[in-house]
C-alpha cells in the first residue's frame, strides 16, 4: 500500500496536501460502510466506522502515526471533549440525592473492574507498573460509543439512562486517575510503587481542580451566553464548539485534563441551567463528524499494534475479566438502586465499550514515559480496537434484549422492512 501511496503522491498534488485527500476519501467510505451495516444487519453506524479504520491501519495507512501528536491528538481531545460534555449535561446531580445508590454502584462497579483487570494481568506474570495503569484504563467505559448505540437504535429508558451515567462517571474516575499517573511518570515516579497514600492523592487532586476550574469557567460562560442567545440558534452552537476547543487546548497546558474538564463543564451547565435544551441541528451534525472521524482515527492506530501470540493472551484476559468485573460491580451496587436483576444485568453487557477515551490516556502514558507507555499501549491498543467493536454490538444486544429500542431487529423481520419504507426513518 506504501508504494501505491507513493505514485498517486507523484501523481496528484493538491493544494491541501496528499494526508487531506486521504482521510476525506477514508472518511466518505467509513460513512458509507457505517450506513450500510446498519441497514441491513441493524448494527451501530460505529462498527461500520471502525471496520474501515481497522482495514486501513491494518493496510499501512499512513494519515495516522503512533504516539498521536499535533493535528491528529487535537482532533481527538476535541472530538472526546464534545461527546464527554454532552455525556455530562446528561447527569443530574439532583438524582444522586434522590438515590445515592446509583453513585455506590459507580464506584463498586469501577473499583471491581480495577481489582479483577489488575489481579488478571499480574496472575498471568506482567509487572506490577505495567498491569496498574493498564488496570486505571480498563475502568472506563465509552460514553461515546454507548451515545452512538443509544442513537441508533432509538433506545429511551432505565437501562438506557443508567448505563450512560455508569459509563460517564466511570470515565470521570479513569481521566482523573490516569491523567495524575502519567503526570507522575513524567517525574521518574509510579503511583503504585513509588508514593505514599498522601502524596498519590495530591497529583489527583491537581487533576481535578484544574479541570474543574477550565470546567466552571466553560459552564458560567455558556449560561451566561444562554441568558441572550437562542440555544436553537446556529451561533451559539459555534460559540459551544470555540469554547470547547480552546478548553480543551487550556486545560492540558495548566496541568488538568482537557476531557475531563470537558465533561465537569457540562454537569456544571446541567446543574446551572437544569432545563435540557436540545442541541442544534449544526451542532449535531458537527458533532456527528468528529465523532465519526474519532472513531476511524482510533481504529486506525489502533490496528497498526502487535498483535503477537503472547500479547494475545494479554488482552484476551484483560478484556474477559473487565467484562466479568462490570457486570457482577453493576450487581453487586444494584440492590437498592431502584433497577431489578435483569436491568442491572443488561447495564453491564452496555458498558462494554471501549474507545476514544482510553487512546487518548494511553497517548498520556507514552508521552510521559516511553518505555513503560510503550509496554502498556502493546496491550491496550489491541483491546481498544476489538472492544471498539464487539462492545458495541453487545452494548446493541443489550439495549434490544432490554426492550428499550423503538426499532424491530433484526432488520429482516417484516416490521422492519415496513419502517424502512417509511421516508422519515431514513437516516
Amino acid at each position: 500500500m506504501n508504494e501505491l501511496l507513493a505514485i498517486w503522491a507523484e501523481w496528484i498534488r493538491p493544494s491541501a496536501g496528499l494526508a487531506t485527500v486521504q482521510w476525506s476519501i477514508l472518511l466518505a467510505l467509513a460513512a458509507a460502510c457505517g450506513h450500510l451495516i446498519h441497514r441491513y444487519t441493524g448494527l451501530p453506524k460505529v462498527v461500520g466506522y471502525s471496520v474501515i479504520g481497522a482495514f486501513a491501519g491494518l493496510a499501512g495507512f499512513t494519515g495516522a502515526v503512533w504516539p498521536l501528536q499535533g493535528i491528529s491528538l487535537f482532533l481527538l481531545e476535541l472530538g472526546v471533549a464534545v461527546v464527554l460534555f454532552e455525556a455530562g449535561g446528561r447527569i443530574s446531580l439532583r438524582w444522586f440525592r434522590h438515590n445515592p445508590m446509583v453513585l455506590v454502584q459507580s464506584l463498586l462497579e469501577s473499583a471491581l473492574t480495577y481489582g479483577a483487570v489488575y489481579w488478571a494481568l499480574t496472575f498471568m506474570g506482567m509487572r506490577d507498573t505495567v498491569a496498574q495503569p493498564l488496570a486505571l484504563l480498563a475502568m472506563a467505559a465509552s460514553p461515546a460509543v454507548l451515545a452512538r448505540v443509544l442513537m441508533d437504535t432509538h433506545a429511551s429508558g432505565p437501562v438506557s439512562e443508567r448505563a450512560m451515567v455508569l459509563s460517564t462517571l466511570s470515565t470521570l474516575y479513569a481521566l482523573t486517575l490516569c491523567s495524575a499517573s502519567a503526570g507522575m511518570m513524567r517525574r521518574g515516579r509510579h503511583v503504585l510503587t513509588d508514593m505514599s497514600l498522601t502524596d498519590t492523592f495530591y497529583p489527583v487532586l491537581v487533576v481535578l481542580g484544574l479541570s474543574f476550574v477550565v470546567g466552571a469557567i466553560l459552564a458560567l460562560t455558556l449560561r451566561t451566553a444562554l441568558r441572550v442567545m437562542s440555544p436553537t440558534s446556529e451561533n451559539t452552537a459555534i460559540l459551544l464548539l470555540a469554547l470547547i476547543a480552546a478548553g480543551a487546548a487550556l486545560a492540558a497546558n495548566f496541568g488538568g485534563s482537557a476531557p475531563l474538564s470537558a465533561l465537569l463543564g457540562g454537569m456544571l451547565l446541567k446543574q446551572l441551567n437544569p432545563r435540557p435544551w436540545s442541541w442544534p441541528r449544526q451542532m449535531g451534525t458537527a458533532s456527528a463528524m468528529l465523532t465519526m472521524l474519532m472513531f476511524v482515527l482510533v481504529s486506525v492506530v489502533a490496528a497498526q499494534a502487535d498483535w503477537r501470540g503472547p500479547v494475545a493472551g494479554l488482552v484476551l484476559a484483560l478484556i474477559a475479566a473487565r467484562a466479568l468485573a462490570k457486570i457482577f460491580g453493576v450487581a453487586l451496587g444494584n440492590a437498592g438502586s431502584g433497577a431489578s436483576w435483569r436491568q442491572a444485568l443488561w447495564v453491564g453487557c452496555a458498558m462494554s465499550p471501549m474507545s476514544s477515551v482510553v487512546l487518548l490516556l494511553v497517548s498520556q502514558f507514552v508521552s510521559a514515559a516511553p518505555t513503560l507507555g510503550r509496554q502498556i499501549a502493546g496491550v491496550a491498543l489491541p483491546a481498544i480496537l476489538l472492544m471498539e467493536v464487539l462492545g458495541a454490538v453487545l452494548a446493541t444486544v443489550a439495549i434490544y434484549r432490554a426492550g428499550e429500542s423503538s426499532r424491530p431487529w433484526p432488520p429482516g423481520s417484516r416490521a422492519s422492512l415496513k419502517e424502512s419504507k417509511d421516508p422519515a426513518n431514513e437516516s
